[in-house]
């Protein structure tokens, strides 16, 4: 699989509601559940109403789009992470996943999913 790196460090919240998130982010998840608001973003477009925070990640992108019918491929990827130790948070849109790792394990991720026959380049400036 060809992952991409994402410039810049990303931060997990926890928001009291989704009021002030600028929804034209370059990178913005929204979460919402029946218990919690949460917001995964860059970490200079994290909202004023965070009521927690995980600052310090790093991004991987599954390059291209993603047929559904495609079986195991976060599973292989994350497997492969936490067998070395490195803990990740995964999100997926319609036509990928990310997974996001922290920085301090950023080049031992890269160094396990090499290892393991993943590609890894930066990502093109567009998303």
């Amino acid at each position: 699989m060809h992952l991409e790196v994402l410039g810049g460090e990303f931060s997990i919240c926890q928001v009291r509601n989704f009021t002030g998130i600028n929804p034209d982010d370059e990178f913005l998840f929204l979460a919402k559940t029946d218990s919690e608001f949460s917001a995964v973003c860059r970490t200079e477009s994290v909202p004023d109403n965070t009521i927690n925070r995980e600052d310090g990640w790093t991004a991987f992108r599954v390059a291209g789009n993603l047929e559904f019918s495609l079986v195991g491929i976060l599973a292989d990827i994350s497997r492969c992470l936490a067998e070395a130790g490195v803990s990740i948070f995964a999100v997926s849109t319609y036509n990928t996943d990310y997974i996001l790792v922290k920085k301090e394990n950023w080049e031992k991720a890269e160094e396990v999913l090499t290892a393991e026959g993943h590609t890894v380049s930066a990502a093109p400036l567009a998303l």
